[in-house]
């Protein structure tokens, strides 16, 4: 029989059972979704710039780019919100993938804009000394050279930079602008993986400390890669469970309010076993993104090991697309299982509160402070999640915008110190800072502070929200750990302070380098925001309880 007639059969058999209709093309809102198009495309543009722009232009182009993107797709999120997408134009586009409501929007502008202060950072050229002739960054000559090789030496002896950092930095913030905006389990796992891979890579470019930069990048990977897994593995769960991947359809099987029920997943569907498994990996993905203890191990060396711009644009930016995936998460697609969730989740934000803030005491290293002070946030933060209500989700948006600009500001006054072999991030070297650089020491102290909750800052005007909305959601007894977690970690803070101001400087301290008005600029920012949001926060707090329902 000819294939003509085996074709023909074919298409009369298909009519005669059922005609098959025509296939629609998916609707997809460009418009709401402009502010992640806009940087993945300046993305794709960065990797293009590699490709055709000769060396010694490519890292003006890529700033230029990278900037021009960020601003952009802020305009567009403000534009968004000011026309009513944050609030009564809310609802759910790309065929059910991607929310656009208030907790999204108000996300992405706080992404967009740590990224954007993130990349001034990343654009820093002058705190190290020239070499043979060239300007260099935080960045390895070439990111391929084995440490120390001659490859490595003849590529720092050409004035090679590693630009590639840009677009690397870009699709991390696209994946970040998803993250938190997903509507569906697909949607979340592409965007965990779209922004974690790049920052895997990030990880292991640092020019100073390369080996050690390496080695944090692999621990990161390893563990990171473990915890996607587990994210995955809980989605099939929810997939067999709900027979949907959409938030919205979980939700609807977990409360018992659906009917028509997939033939194929019958058996399955309904089964609590699977929704409480599920539920329980994809949140422990989340988790470890958040940097929760028990899942926190990776935060410490990873921190110490990047390269300093980096760790701040990781610190500040990663929690809040986790954060803004947990509150989806637990609010929208799990609020049917409160009662079993709530219990774990006061364990875990209880044991990041004193594991974060009693481990923070024993550290030498300031990154390492850091490190575990971010710990310590991520259980501060937890209390609100745990809070179930509106000025839940609102106090945590606020803490979340308020730690960001604090954390990216703290890491760029660390790059900022220095000695002979970089920069100097044992505390020792630290004594005395405030009588050799008095400014950047004072500095310093106010992110410390912020850190700390002292009032009159942002941090305490964060943890206010946070411990208020968790009282007001019967939490009580979190607020009066949280509280005493804060007076644990306002030791080592005001430790480090005092340290700086009123110690001896040793003869051979470290020198405090003078940046170029990129890093000013990213410093100036940090202190304007923190002091802002401590004296006058009422603007942006009435902003994030605007912005605190999500689309259903």
């Amino acid at each position: 029989m000819s294939a003509t007639a085996v074709h023909s059969l074919w298409t009369t058999a298909a009519t005669a059972a059922d005609p098959i209709s025509k296939i629609d093309a998916p609707k997809i809102e460009y418009g709401q979704l402009s502010p992640t198009l806009i940087i993945l495309g300046a993305a794709l543009i960065g990797v293009l710039v590699e490709a055709f722009v000769p060396r010694k232009s490519r890292y003006y182009v890529q700033v230029f780019v990278s900037a021009v993107a960020l601003c952009a797709a802020f305009a567009a999120v403000v534009a968004l919100a000011a026309d009513g997408y944050g609030t009564t134009k809310a609802h759910i586009a790309a065929m059910g993938a991607i929310a656009v409501d208030g907790p999204a929007l108000f996300l992405q502008g706080v992404i967009l804009l740590s990224g954007l202060v993130g990349l001034f950072t990343f654009a820093e050229r002058r705190l190290d000394p020239e070499a043979h002739g060239n300007r260099v960054d935080s960045f390895a000559a070439q990111g391929a050279s084995v440490p120390g090789s001659d490859s490595e030496k003849a590529a720092v002896k050409a004035g090679f930079t590693t630009t590639e950092v840009f677009p690397l930095l870009l699709f991390a913030v696209a994946g970040m602008l998803v993250f938190p905006s997903a509507n569906d389990l697909l949607t979340l796992f592409v965007a965990l993986e779209v922004f974690s891979l790049p920052l895997y890579l990030l990880c292991a470019l640092a020019r100073r400390k390369r080996l050690l930069s390496q080695e944090a990048a692999v621990k990161y990977f390893l563990l990171g890669a473990f915890a996607s897994a587990f994210t995955l593995f809980g989605i099939a769960l929810l997939y067999g469970y709900a027979g949907s991947m959409s938030y919205s359809t979980i939700s609807q099987v977990v409360d018992g309010s659906i009917t028509n029920i997939n033939p194929a997943l019958a058996d399955t569907m309904g089964n609590d076993a699977l929704l409480l498994i599920g539920g329980a990996m994809i949140v422990m993905g989340l988790l470890f993104k958040v940097g929760a203890v028990p899942f926190h191990m990776w935060t410490p060396d990873v921190y110490q090991g990047a390269p300093t711009p980096v760790t701040g644009f990781m610190a500040a930016a990663t929690k809040v697309a986790a954060f803004g995936a947990l509150l989806r998460l637990l609010y929208v697609v799990l609020p049917g299982l409160r009662w079993d969730w709530r219990p774990v989740m006061w364990g875990v934000a209880i044991i990041t509160m004193l594991g974060g803030a009693i481990v923070a005491i024993t550290q030498t290293d300031i990154k390492r402070l850091l490190a575990y002070s971010s710990i310590a946030h991520a259980g501060f933060i937890l209390a609100g999640v745990i809070a179930t209500t509106r000025d839940g989700v609102s106090s945590v948006l606020f803490y979340l915008g308020a730690y960001s600009f604090v954390t990216i500001g703290a890491f760029a006054v660390v790059t900022l110190v220095r000695d002979a072999g970089g920069e100097a991030t044992h505390l020792s070297k630290w004594a005395g800072l405030g009588r050799r650089s008095p400014l950047v020491a004072a500095v310093f102290a106010v992110f410390l502070l912020s850190f700390a909750g002292i009032p009159l800052t942002a941090g305490f005007a964060g943890k206010f929200a946070v411990f208020k909305a968790a009282a007001a959601g019967g939490a009580a007894p979190l607020v009066v750990v949280g509280v005493l977690s804060s007076a644990i970690a306002a030791f080592f803070y005001i430790r480090v302070i005092v340290l700086m101001f009123f110690s001896e400087p040793r003869p051979d301290g470290p020198t405090v380098a003078v940046p170029s008005p990129l890093t000013m600029a990213t410093i100036g920012v940090a202190v304007a925001a923190t002091l802002v949001l401590g004296v006058a926060p009422q603007y942006f707090l009435d902003l994030a309880n605007q912005a605190g329902v999500f689309v259903r």
